[in-house]
C-alpha cells in the first residue's frame, strides 16, 4: 500500500514537518502520519522505525532549514545588523512554522545531534560574536544567552504572552535585540 502512494522517508518526514505546523509538534506520531496518508501504520516502518524516529527526522529537517536561513541572512552582516537578521530568522521561522521551530527543542541523542545542523547554529552565533570581540569563557556564556533570549522570547510570543498589553510585541522585540547589542559591545568594560 505504501509503494501506491509514492511513500519515501523524505516525504514521510516533510510530510510530518507540515502536520507538526498545523497540530503541534507534540501530537505528531506514525498513527497520525498513516491516517493522512489512508495506509497501514505498519507500511509506515520500512521508513521510520517509531514516532520518535520520526520527530528526531523533523528536528534534523527544522534544525537544517533554519540553518539555512541564517546563512543566508548573515551574509556580508556584521555587528548589530548580523545580530538582528540572525535573531529574525528565528522569529521569523517560528512563526510560519511553529511545529518545526518546536522540534528544534527535541532532545536529540548525542550521535544525530553531531550530525545535524545544530553545530551550524553555534558556528553562526559565534561568527556574529566575533564582532563583538569576545574571548572564551565569555563568547560561549554570549552563545548561550543569546540562544536563551530568542528562544524565551520567541516561545512566549508564539504562546499568546506578549499579546494582552502595551507596547506591542515587535517594540519590544526591537528594544530587546538594542540592549543585547548595546550589551555585547560593553561586555568587557570594567
Amino acid at each position: 500500500m505504501a509503494a501506491r502512494v509514492g511513500l519515501t522517508t523524505d516525504r514521510l518526514v516533510r510530510a510530518g514537518a507540515e502536520l507538526a505546523d498545523e497540530v503541534g509538534f507534540a501530537e505528531v506520531t506514525v498513527s497520525a502520519l498513516a491516517r493522512q496518508f489512508d495506509v497501514k501504520v505498519a507500511s509506515l516502518y520500512s521508513h521510520v522505525k517509531n514516532s520518535h524516529d520520526l520527530k528526531t527526522r523533523i528536528a534534523l529537517l527544522a534544525l537544517e532549514e533554519l540553518a539555512d536561513r541564517g546563512s543566508a541572512a548573515l551574509a556580508g552582516r556584521a555587528g548589530k545588523d548580523a545580530l538582528t537578521a540572525f535573531a529574525n530568522v528565528y522569529r521569523d521561522y517560528a512563526r510560519e512554522h511553529p511545529g518545526r521551530y518546536a522540534s528544534t527543542q527535541f532532545r536529540l541523542d548525542p550521535e544525530a545531534a553531531a550530525a545535524s545542523a545544530g553545530g551550524r547554529h553555534a558556528r553562526m552565533t559565534r561568527a556574529i560574536l566575533r564582532g563583538y570581540d569576545l574571548d572564551e569563557p565569555d563568547q560561549t556564556h554570549a552563545v548561550r544567552l543569546l540562544g536563551s533570549v530568542f528562544h524565551g522570547y520567541v516561545s512566549l510570543e508564539l504562546a499568546g504572552g506578549f499579546s494582552h498589553s502595551a507596547p506591542d510585541s515587535q517594540e519590544s522585540w526591537s528594544w530587546t535585540l538594542d540592549r543585547l547589542d548595546d550589551l555585547l559591545r560593553t561586555w568587557s568594560a570594567p
